[in-house]
């Protein structure tokens, strides 16, 4: 009977042991399914950030706007020999032939026209004049800039060389009013073996469009030197000519405007009806 109660008590001392060790052991079972399952959804979850970021990187990269740059004003120039009006190239050139334009393999770009003078007087000696216009257009480029920017620079360069000609004597600079966007008008004299000449330089800018009008007289063989105010004031003339003729060819201006060509005349409407 004791044995019996003492195995008993025996039996109930092992019973908690047992539960506590099958609990624990049911626990850690537990566990590791919730741990596998929290990596999974960890390891998911940072591929999905990958990937939103890779597709706003995209998304932010194709929405990034391209370099742009402003267009330029003139995409044309004018014919050299015909920008001056014929009383215009009496008075500058009175005794001289028809124009005679440059080589250029880009008229729309490059494009200059000269005119010379020779009014003989005999024993008294002669006359001479001479004439050059140069054009140069600059487009707009988005690695090199705006064609007006550009103009500009070019426009300094041509100022400063006018005043930089070897052998020229009393150079004199001033600014020109109302020709163009900015003008500037060099001056100076020049020896040469033909004679004392006058030189008068105006370089203008027309927004992307530089002009260079070159424009000396000398007396030769005894005649008199020129006046140099005459030369200047028959010089900013041609200038001035020379501007109008280029912003005549800006789309819109003048008899090329597309509404005025487009406009049908009266007789056309008659006939039509």
């Amino acid at each position: 009977m004791q044995r019996r109660v003492q195995r008993a008590d025996d039996q109930r001392d092992q019973r908690p042991g047992r539960t506590t060790r099958l609990s624990r052991a049911l626990v850690g079972a537990a566990t590791v399914p919730v741990m596998l399952i929290a990596a999974g959804c960890s390891s998911d979850s940072g591929s999905g950030d990958d990937a939103k970021k890779a597709s706003e990187s995209a998304a932010s990269t194709s929405a990034s706007p391209s370099p742009t740059v402003q267009a330029a004003v003139y995409d044309t120039l004018p014919q050299p020999c015909r920008m001056l009006a014929k009383k215009t190239l009496e008075d500058l050139v009175p005794k001289g032939t028809s124009g005679k334009e440059g080589n250029s393999d880009d008229t729309a770009t490059r494009a200059n026209c000269s005119w010379s003078s020779l009014d003989n007087n005999g024993v008294d000696g002669s006359q001479f004049r001479w004439l050059n216009v140069a054009l140069l257009r600059f487009d707009s480029d988005v690695t090199r800039g705006a064609g007006d920017e550009r103009a500009k620079e070019y426009y300094a360069k041509q100022v400063q060389e006018a005043q930089g000609v070897t052998g020229a004597k009393n150079t004199k600079a001033e600014p020109v009013s109302g020709t163009g966007d900015e003008a500037t008008l060099i001056r100076y004299d020049l020896k040469k073996k033909e004679g004392a000449f006058k030189q008068q330089t105006i370089v203008t800018r027309v927004e992307n469009v530089v002009i260079t009008l070159d424009y000396n007289g000398a007396g030769l063989a005894g005649e008199k030197t020129p006046d140099a105010g005459d030369l200047v004031k028959a010089a900013t003339k041609a200038a001035k000519e020379a501007v109008t003729a280029v912003t005549e060819t800006k789309p819109g201006s003048g008899s090329d405007s597309p509404s005025a060509s487009a406009s049908p005349s009266k007789s056309a409407s008659k006939s039509s009806a």
